[in-house]
Formats: C-alpha cells, structure tokens, sequence
C-alpha cells in the first residue's frame, strides 16, 4: 500500500461557533503588493469540523485539508493551540 500525501495545515482563529459541530475560522496570510512592494495581511474564512463542539470565539486552532464533508466543509479541527481568555 502506497503512503498518504500530506495534508495542508494552517492555523487561524475562530470567528463564530454557533452551529452544531461547525466553526468559522479566519485565516490570515501576508502578502507582497505588486507595485508598492509593501507586505499586505490577506484575511479569508472557512468553515472546519469540530467533532466535540470544544472550541470557543477567539480560540487559535490548527485545521488540516480533508475529504469534503459538507457543501462547505473542507477542512477539520485538529488541535486547539492557545484557549481565548474569557472574561
């Protein structure tokens, strides 16, 4: 049997949790502008899957690329790196 290719990973922070098993997560990458050659933070959302419902608004996750599981979902919850402080 062959070996899997790697998955892409990224970590972002979670934007909403509301929906069950489901949360939104905003990614945020720099980029370089064409003209003014200045480093540019690109922001983009996707929707990942949250088996336990464990994480919370503002939480640092790590999502790995998988099969799709939804219309919208590409992406799973593989570990929470750094809890939100809640108040």
């Amino acid at each position: 049997m062959g070996e899997r290719n790697l998955r892409k990973t990224m970590i972002g922070t979670v934007l909403s949790n509301k929906m069950d098993k489901t949360v939104v997560v905003a990614v945020e990458t720099s980029v370089k502008d064409k003209v003014y050659k200045k480093v540019v933070k690109r922001t983009y959302k996707l929707k990942a899957h949250d088996e336990e419902n464990a994480c919370q608004i503002g939480d640092k996750v790590k999502v790995m690329e998988t099969r799709p599981l939804s219309k919208d979902k590409r992406w799973r919850v593989v570990e929470i790196t750094e809890k939100a402080i809640v108040k």
